[in-house]
């Protein structure tokens, strides 16, 4: 029997990987425990290989070096399983995984990507190599919405494929952008692969989200790139659209406005909708297209307005520091409460050591003439009232009604040089208002707006231009695109930019996020008017199948990293890590070299709860960020999906391909995607600033 090159490869791997095992093993000078865990961790990359359950795997060889560490002591051996699954079990991130996984498989059935692909690549139709970037585009915007890797190629595979070789381009370029776009779901936010390193790493999963969010955009950018190059420099492999292809018919009630009044849409539709006969078409049909074409500048004057509020909104307490500082400048050399003439607040009288009231008034406090502080009458040993008194306070003469002190006593004085705020004259009293400001009816402060600053007027301008531009260059038929993007596109983009919006700017944690991506799937499943019964019990089904295999995996990894750190394994591999005395950079190349290569012959889930664990406490002796180290691997391991053996997006593809698509030529069709992730991988590390940027921007790291 003829063994295909795929087995012997992966048997060749699997024959490496026990001989090196064996080799540091019978090499040792002294065999100990941290060995035995060496040789599980070997077993379990072996058994995998071989086809295993991953998540049984772990905890079959977890449970069983284990018993053999705790001297085949059972009640142990269980004692610690039950804590590992228990300490997993109880995080409150994991709530997030069904949510988002729910979302995912609602928004794949409510049947947008064929008109997202449509209308993208019909946007798109002057660019080169255009269903390839549209391809690109709808995968990186379906896959982020929904986050399912399988689902994505699988359904570009149905929807681009046929249509790219049909259109004359090559098979290796077609196969290379739906596998290498539709694994930028388990990068882009909301991932899940994020949240499951966050969980194992101890990371923040709203940090990551934020920090994966540039990365994941450079990453897509750049295969958009490789993608228009290559249409450039070999246009016999993406060829551009005919103008058949690209040629869209318009509707009955638009054409008719159309071939009325040719030219801009939007000049058109005006003229229409004002005209005498309006075309022969319903009044209320024009309105409901006019709303449409003008929604663009609407959302930009809202965005406009929204942030010129934010720009140019008064600050209180800059105000009044700048007043307060003004009040000092200008105040008297005594440093008291200084008040212009004709101000009815307190003020010194001249030689007077505290505060007293001015002549005729009635009910203040008052203090006599040549009063130096508080002190005790003479030979009274403790505080006396003033004779005459009745067992309270007496009142001074003409005083009407008030408290006085007793002779000789005085209040309080503020130390020399000691200033408060100035009020503006005819003020009375209180803190002083900054200048220009006016006070409204009911005694309510109204600041001063801060001018805009000359950015936000260059933004606008651009902005206008750019509105100009566009409704210049619109015509009917770029119209009836437009709305084909407005009704497929733009949907997804809202729910997609909610449910970060709501994580990354703090308004909501990842569970309540996704609680949020849940309902608006079951919207735009009803939108579309997907929303059957049959519908939600499969993505019900499909939810609950692949929560339970993450989840068994989180808990087969928590006993197999109990068990290898009981062995000692993870501290013989510290030891042989920090013996080389490798520099910080020189560990990051080493990390993810085996990262990469680990991305051969296992997936993403098997990376991160199998040997995350063993790298992050390597972490601190370098000094590297969790966080940094954690945009690394994701990026790195997107190479999990395009790498052979396993290389899972191959095999998705090559079940919806055509015959003649053979899976070498899937394989080799990945080969430059791989290398467009190593360059993104080694950006991330020149420029860290990618995806450092926005979480110390949002979160002060």
């Amino acid at each position: 029997m003829k063994i295909r090159r795929e087995l012997w490869f992966g048997f060749s791997l699997m024959g490496l990987i026990i001989i090196g095992t064996a080799g540091v093993l019978l090499s040792a000078e002294k065999f100990t425990s941290g060995h035995l865990g060496l040789a599980m961790l070997a077993l379990v990359v072996v058994a995998i290989m071989l086809g295993f359950p991953t998540a049984f795997t772990l905890m079959g060889m977890g449970m069983l070096f284990t018993w053999f560490a705790y001297d085949r002591d059972i009640t142990k051996t269980l004692d610690l399983m039950v804590q590992s699954a228990f300490k997993v079990m109880s995080n409150d991130v994991l709530i997030s995984i069904p949510l988002f996984v729910f979302m995912g498989y609602l928004v794949e059935r409510a049947n947008l990507i064929e008109k997202l692909f449509r209308s993208l690549h019909l946007s798109l139709a002057r660019v080169p190599g255009s269903l390839a970037v549209a391809t690109l585009l709808t995968c990186a915007v379906f896959a982020t919405a929904t986050g399912i890797v399988g689902a994505v190629v699988t359904l570009m595979g149905l929807l681009a494929f046929p249509q790219m070789l049909k259109a004359g381009y090559d098979v290796r370029l077609s196969a290379g952008a739906i596998t290498a776009g539709g694994c930028l779901g388990i990068l882009i936010p909301p991932s899940v692969m994020l949240i499951v390193y966050g969980a194992t790493a101890g990371v923040s999963v709203v940090q990551l989200y934020a920090g994966a969010f540039f990365p994941g955009l450079m990453l897509a950018g750049l295969y958009i790139v490789y993608v228009i190059v290559v249409a450039k420099l070999k246009p016999e492999h993406a060829p551009p659209l005919s103008a058949e292809a690209r040629h869209i018919e318009l509707p009955p009630l638009m054409d008719r406005v159309a071939q009325a009044f040719p030219g801009a849409a939007l000049s058109g539709l005006m003229r229409a909708l004002k005209g005498r006969n309006n075309a022969d078409v319903p009044a209320s049909y024009l309105l409901n297209q006019l709303i449409a074409a003008l929604l663009p500048a609407l959302i930009v004057l809202g965005l406009l307005g929204i942030v010129w509020n934010g720009l140019t909104a008064p600050d209180p307490e800059a105000a009044y520091r700048a007043a307060a500082a003004e009040a000092r400048a200008g105040g008297s050399s005594s440093g008291g409460l200084a008040e212009p003439p004709g101000a009815g607040g307190l003020r010194e009288p001249p030689g007077a050591g505290g505060l007293r009231e001015p002549p005729g008034s009635s009910g203040g406090l008052r203090e006599p003439a040549g009063s130096g502080g508080l002190r005790e009458p003479p030979s009274a040993g403790g505080l006396r009232e003033p004779p005459g008194t009745a067992g309270g306070l007496r009142e001074p003469p003409s005083a009407g009604g008030g408290l006085a002190e007793p002779p000789g006593a005085s209040s309080l004085r503020e130390p020399p040089g000691a200033g408060a705020l100035r009020e503006p004259g005819g003020a009375a009293g209180g803190l002083a208002e900054p200048p220009g400001a006016s006070s409204q009816p009911g005694g309510d402060l109204k600041l001063p707006r801060n001018p805009a600053p000359t950015g936000f007027w260059i933004g606008a301008g651009a902005a206008a231009l750019a509105l100009v531009a566009f409704y210049a260059v619109l015509s009917f038929q770029r119209f009836e695109v437009f709305k084909m993007l407005l009704g497929s596109f733009f949907p997804l983009v809202v729910l997609i930019l909610a449910v970060l919006g709501s994580i990354v700017f703090g308004l909501a944690t990842p569970t309540e996020a996704a609680a949020v991506g849940a309902f608006g799937g079951f919207l735009l499943a009803a939108a579309y008017r997907q929303l059957t019964v049959t519908v939600v019990k499969d993505s019900a089904f499909l939810t609950a199948k692949t929560s339970a295999m993450v989840c068994w995996l989180f808990v087969g990894s928590s006993i197999f990293s109990a068990a290898f750190a009981l062995l000692g394994g993870q501290e013989l591999v510290e030891n042989w890590v920090l013996s080389m005395n490798l520099s910080k950079t020189e560990f990051l190349i080493l990390s993810q070299v085996i990262i990469f290569l680990l991305g051969w012959p296992l997936e993403w889930t098997e990376i991160i709860v199998i040997f995350m664990p063993i790298f992050i406490p390597l972490l601190d002796n370098f000094g590297v960020d969790p966080l940094f180290f954690g945009l690394l691997v994701a990026l790195n391991l997107q190479t999990a999906f395009l790498s052979p053996p396993v290389a899972m997006a191959a095999f998705y593809l090559k079940g919806v391909s055509p015959p003649h698509v053979t899976l070498n030529q899937i394989f080799r069709g990945m080969l430059p995607f791989m290398g467009i992730q190593i360059i993104a991988i080694v950006m991330l590390y020149v420029i860290p600033e990618i995806g450092l940027w926005l979480p110390k921007a949002l979160y002060g790291r």
